[in-house]
């Protein structure tokens, strides 16, 4: 079960480096919080480009490597169509089930729209990071392609389904009670 890491599997050194990775930057965050959580409240747009910006570097990396593998002579068209066909598959899956789920539990519609982004996610910023552990770094730009292309398709499905969540909340109008 426990394979060294520089052939593709599990190992200690691994699971050490994922937590070194994922997990302190979070614990440290989670503790900073009370120390700097009001002015990072108050920077916005410096918080948002670290946000993008980071998950635009780890993505590129990822790219970057699979494209210096040789990703693109690896892969067929038709096995692009097929992960392509999958990803979308299985997108469908999780969005059908999240928002019959949501609606069979009756949440609010508020507490739906969170099931069903939240559900659809799949976190290239933590995945991604992860994979380069893991994986051998020839390997890792086709082992994450199905990702790359999954995040892409949830990001563009997720637009259009927030488009269409807030011309419904548009369509509904409030019951104001008349004044006396």
């Amino acid at each position: 079960m426990v394979l060294s890491a520089g052939t593709g599997g599990m190992s200690l050194d691994a699971v050490g480096d994922i937590a070194l990775q994922i997990l302190l930057p979070f614990v440290v965050g989670q503790f900073a919080r009370p120390l700097i959580g009001e002015w990072l409240n108050r920077q916005k747009t410096l918080t948002m480009l670290v946000d993008r910006g980071s998950i635009l570097l780890v993505v590129y990396s990822a790219f970057s490597a699979g494209v210096v593998a040789g990703i693109w002579t690896r892969v067929t068209p038709q096995s692009l169509g097929l992960v392509i066909v999958l990803d979308l598959v299985m997108l469908a899956i999780v969005l059908v089930a999240t928002t019959a789920a949501s609606r069979f539990l009756r949440f609010t519609t508020e507490d739906e729209i969170a099931i069903v982004f939240c559900g659809s996610k799949k976190s290239m910023a933590s995945g991604l990071p992860m994979a380069n552990i893991l994986f051998p770094a020839g390997a890792v730009g086709l082992i994450v392609l199905p990702l790359m292309l999954f995040h892409q398709m949830q990001l563009m499905v997720c637009a259009a389904l927030a488009r269409r969540y807030a011309q419904r909340a548009e369509t509904i109008v409030p019951i104001v009670p008349a004044r006396t």
